[in-house]
């Protein structure tokens, strides 16, 4: 099939080399510039590298709405447009256009984590597997007809880095082999539960700020999800920001006020956490290791030369 390919980042960029080494044409490609954007350094392959590296025709644009690209997509003439990872809404007039339609690759397993870091997003909420999904783009953002769709276990000590090598090697056999059912004339797709959907944002400055109020075991999470290259989860020591690099969650239970810096554990120093903590019911967070606001590595115990005083949400 004659392939237009809409992508940006390292996941446009494994679907674009999964194309190009496939039986299939691919014969335009559309990507976003360059960005600062602090998660959109992260995985940054080229795509429009990749593209001109084998004669690919390449469009750089913010937004998919403009008439030259429309007039380029229609020259084009492709069988089926394949997006992945790209940041924008695409509209009607530009899916609608391919014979077969538009097939978007997302990772998540949708019609869960629907939108944006949804691997983040999933650590983060302890779900026990993540994934790959292809299916069929309309009107609803991450919202069409399944077309394939595998999954992958998420460890007990997994990060978000460990989560993204495990899923982009997903890309090439979901991509390659939803196109392969769709040029085999198949054209009904499993459809999704839209009563199961969720639909998240983007990640900012907020969403790593540590909540002492939060269970232990969540903020665990949120420091795996959090991991290198990501930007660390963080709070405040003595008005001074202090990034939290690893933590476990404690063997103990311990009882008092959120973000009491409390007690040695093992390599660790817990913190109390849970916004019931004063039922002594709850494990703490042992942290383990720290960053501080000049830059300083080291490991908690070393940091917290006694114990007392508070981390708290904001200076």
């Amino acid at each position: 099939m004659r392939v237009v390919m809409f992508g940006y980042q390292t996941w446009g960029h494994r679907t674009l080399q999964a194309l190009l080494d496939s039986e299939h044409d691919v014969v335009l490609v559309v990507t976003h510039p360059k960005s600062e954007h602090a998660y959109e350094k992260i995985w940054s392959d080229s795509v429009a590298d990749l593209a001109e590296e084998h004669g690919v025709p390449v469009l750089i644009r913010d937004r998919p709405d403009d008439d030259e690209l429309f007039e380029r997509l229609k020259e084009a003439d492709p069988d089926i447009i394949v997006a992945n990872n790209w940041r924008t809404w695409i509209p009607p007039r530009i899916f609608g256009l391919p014979r077969r339609g538009t097939l978007n690759v997302h990772d998540s397993l949708l019609p869960k984590y629907a939108g944006f870091s949804p691997l983040i997003w999933a650590l983060i909420n302890g779900e026990p597997e993540v994934g790959v999904t292809a299916h069929m783009m309309n009107d609803e953002l991450d919202a069409g007809d399944i077309v394939r769709q595998e999954a992958v276990p998420v460890g007990p000590t997994d990060t978000a880095t460990d989560l993204f090598h495990k899923t982009v090697g997903l890309i090439a056999p979901v991509t390659i082999g939803a196109l392969g059912l769709i040029a085999s004339g198949q054209t009904e797709f499993t459809k999704q539960d839209r009563s199961q959907a969720s639909f998240f944002h983007k990640r900012s400055i907020e969403d790593i700020r540590i909540d002492w109020t939060w269970p232990a075991e969540d903020l665990e999470r949120l420091v795996r999800a959090q991991s290198e290259p990501y930007p660390s989860t963080y709070a405040f020591h003595k008005g001074k920001r202090l990034e939290i690099l690893a933590a476990v969650v404690s063997q103990g239970r311990y009882g008092g006020t959120p973000g009491r810096i409390f007690y040695r554990e093992g390599d660790g120093v817990v913190i109390v956490a849970g916004a019931d903590a004063r039922t002594g019911r709850n494990h703490g967070l042992a942290i383990t290791r720290v960053r501080t606001e000049d830059g300083h590595e080291m490991a908690a115990t070393e940091y917290f030369t006694s114990m007392g005083g508070y981390l708290t949400s904001r200076p």
